[in-house]
């Protein structure tokens, strides 16, 4: 794992227990697998077919998930509103980025529906999806044309 900036991680397994540990936000994603640095000190990739969900996380002592995994109204945060439907029929809602430039090849960065939950952006890979729905575009970067101006109204200052 190159370079020192590192961020606190759970990495949520299919029928197993969650890893925890730190990872790089730009090289955790391998070839092979996710990079994790365990809190010994160990250096395991888990592989994606295992991989459920990576969350990016405040503190480890959270041990559950207690954020809402859906929106309850239409989000305000621009972006791409998605529904993630997982394998074993889970389902997540998130934010993806209205550049999809943005978008990694192994999966998808999103951001929770609760903003005041442990996570605080959720990568999934595609391995662990069965679908993924585009519920809705926040914030669309389409100008709307403002209304013209009233032909009856006066100009004061024109000639």
């Amino acid at each position: 794992m190159a370079g020192s900036t590192t961020k606190k991680a759970v990495v949520q397994r299919f029928e197993k227990e969650a890893l925890w540990g730190y990872l790089n936000p730009f090289s955790f994603l391998q070839l092979t697998g996710v990079e994790l640095l365990s809190a010994e000190g160990n250096l395991v990739v888990v592989p994606y077919a295992d991989v459920k969900t990576v969350s990016f996380v405040r503190e480890f002592e959270s041990t559950s998930e207690t954020g809402r995994r859906v929106f309850h109204t239409r989000p305000k945060m621009e972006g791409l509103w998605v529904r993630l439907q997982f394998r074993d029929a889970d389902v997540m809602e998130g934010i993806l980025p209205n550049n999809l430039l943005q978008l990694e090849s192994q999966g998808f960065t999103v951001i929770p529906p609760d903003p005041y939950s442990n996570n605080q952006r959720v990568f999934i890979p595609r391995t662990a999806l069965r679908a993924v729905e585009v519920l809705g575009v926040v914030g669309s970067p389409l100008k709307k044309k403002g209304k013209p101006a009233p032909k009856e109204q006066i100009g004061l200052f024109e000639e």
